[in-house]
């Protein structure tokens, strides 16, 4: 296994794949980093060469990923809050902020279905 910015690569996948399991890094940059490097992006992990690994980890450190990437999430999210603005008020309450419908759908947002006592019904 490859180890790049803390991360574990999966030995079978290909390396254009297994370059986006790093958070901040899709698919299309995995794809600018291979073509700068001249790795073919068909190769897998474990037939990386060791020159190949620390040309990667050269050139991911010009890239903001992993906790940073979270810690600057968490921080735009603190911020639309402090502000007041609409989409803040959203993520306070674990709502869509992305103008989704709530009254039926977003179930995985608003969590499992909570029962409410009915009327009984009446037998005869």
């Amino acid at each position: 296994m490859a180890r790049l910015v803390g991360v574990d690569l999966k030995k079978d996948k290909r390396i254009v794949i297994a370059l986006t399991y790093i958070q901040g890094i899709g698919l299309k940059t995995s794809q600018d980093i291979l073509k700068k490097l001249k790795i073919d992006e068909s190769v897998r992990v474990k037939e990386l060469v060791e020159s190949q690994i620390v040309q990667l980890r050269n050139e991911l450190q010009s890239y903001v990923l992993e906790g940073d990437v979270r810690r600057q999430v968490s921080q735009n999210i603190r911020r639309l809050g402090e502000i007041g603005s609409y989409r803040g008020f959203r993520h306070k309450r674990k709502l869509p902020s992305r103008g989704q419908r709530t009254h039926t759908n977003a179930r995985t947002k608003r969590g499992k279905r909570i029962a409410i006592a009915g009327k009984k019904k009446v037998t005869k």
